[in-house]
């Protein structure tokens, strides 16, 4: 191993690659000591070495150690801070989605993305959040959600002999310090906020987003926290049981509000047409054709209407619930699988188990009416499919809600 005062060549790395396999250490002294990018390159991406010292995943001191090197690129910060994350690379957002959101982090705006249930908004989240940073937190809320799980506060510490109190930091308030810490762009994600109070564990963050010099954050070990242009932070909320106009005014002035609804048609279909080939065909007698067609009537009944009904939408559901129904068909459909030999049944089970309770979830009485009709005309439609457990659901699920009307009427 060079020593510490020399320089670490490729040729260094490769004569001991196999100790370099076995002690950590070395690695780390390896990168820190690099002659140029190459070195890392050869440890990082050839060899994976952060991987064999690290984990699949997470923040080990190899990885640590390319963040904080002055020559690495953030091509390889952004491969060492994402390792193992299997986020999709393809964008299918529509493009204004996309730039919206992009232009808004450039201005320093933190953004929410709103839309209907199943749009891919934490998809897209993480994929925003991965092209304009070299790496991300994902946070998701919570009914028990304080200001101090956005900000940081006091929590106990039982590892000493006696109880004591220590600070600990909020999500965004380690996205900061990380960012300083590697002085690098970092995002921090706050999924599904409607989950939360939002303008009680927001309140903190309003102020800090007004005042963007104001500490509002303290450590124990005395650095402050202020908000940091490199960080962005990007926020997920579901909207199918609220409009933009019932948010508090505080979060739509202080974020830019980018909606996530309608994806453009033909990258729905090759979003159905990617999950049935991945998950269906190779596991299943099921043709995939029709399985497509079923997606398209279904999709397409419940967001815009039946043109034979002259009936408009039932509601906005976005598709990537289907993909459930793709992998509970392949699994459910394959040799040895529950439903081996009776996979036109498994159809309807599939829908039964992952479309229509999300519909119902959300669904006023007209609606649920409404999804009834829709489901027994597709089951009339799809001679290919049993689609009955799926309408038999929905049926239970509105009589109930007439009996329960009729004893309010009582």
């Amino acid at each position: 191993m060079a020593s510490s005062d020399e320089t670490y060549s490729r040729a260094d790395a490769e004569d001991e690659i196999d100790i370099l396999r076995r002690v950590e250490d070395d690695v780390v002294d390896a990168i820190q000591n690099a002659e140029n990018e190459d070195v890392l390159e050869y440890l990082i991406e050839d060899q994976e070495l952060d991987s064999v010292h690290d984990g699949k995943r997470g923040l080990g001191a190899v990885r640590k150690a390319v963040l904080e090197s002055s020559i690495a690129s953030d091509r390889l910060k952004r491969i060492v801070s994402l390792r193992g994350d299997e986020t999709p690379e393809d964008i299918l957002v529509p493009r204004d989605v996309e730039r919206n959101a992009k232009v808004a982090l450039e201005a320093g705006k933190p953004v929410v993305l709103y839309g209907p249930t199943g749009t891919g908004k934490t998809t897209f989240a993480k994929q925003l959040a991965r092209e304009t940073g070299i790496g991300y937190t994902l946070n998701t809320a919570t009914p028990s959600w304080t200001p101090s799980d956005i900000i940081g506060g006091v929590s106990p510490d039982y590892t000493g002999d006696d109880l004591s109190y220590r600070t600990k930091l909020g999500c965004v308030s380690e996205a900061v310090q990380r960012a300083r810490t590697f002085d690098v762009e970092y995002g921090v994600i706050l999924d599904e906020i409607t989950r939360a109070d939002i303008s009680k564990i927001f309140g903190p963050l309003y102020t800090a987003i007004e005042n963007p010099h104001q500490t509002i954050f303290e450590t124990d070990e005395g650095e402050t926290i202020e908000l940091d242009e490199r960080v962005n932070i990007i926020c997920t909320m579901n909207m199918s049981d609220r409009t933009v106009n019932e948010l508090d005014n505080a979060i739509t002035r202080r974020f830019a509000m980018i909606e996530l609804d309608e994806y453009e048609e033909d990258k729905r279909r090759q979003l159905f047409k990617d999950w049935i080939t991945t998950h269906v065909t190779d596991q299943s007698d099921l043709v995939d054709s029709d399985i497509l067609r079923l997606f398209e009537r279904d999709y397409e009944g419940i967001n815009h209407g039946h043109e034979a009904t002259s009936q408009g939408a039932i509601m906005r559901f976005g598709p990537m619930h289907y993909r459930d129904v793709a992998v509970f068909l392949g699994v459910a459909c394959r040799e040895g699988g529950e439903y081996e030999h009776d996979q036109t049944a498994a159809v309807g089970q599939a829908f039964r188990t992952y479309v229509v309770p999300r519909l119902l979830n959300s669904a006023a009485f007209p609606q649920m009416e409404r999804i009834v009709q829709h489901y027994r005309a597709l089951n009339d439609e799809f001679d290919e499919f049993d689609l009955s457990p799926a309408a038999e659901l929905a049926e239970r699920e509105l009589e109930q809600e007439r009996r329960q009307m009729g004893s309010y009427d009582q």
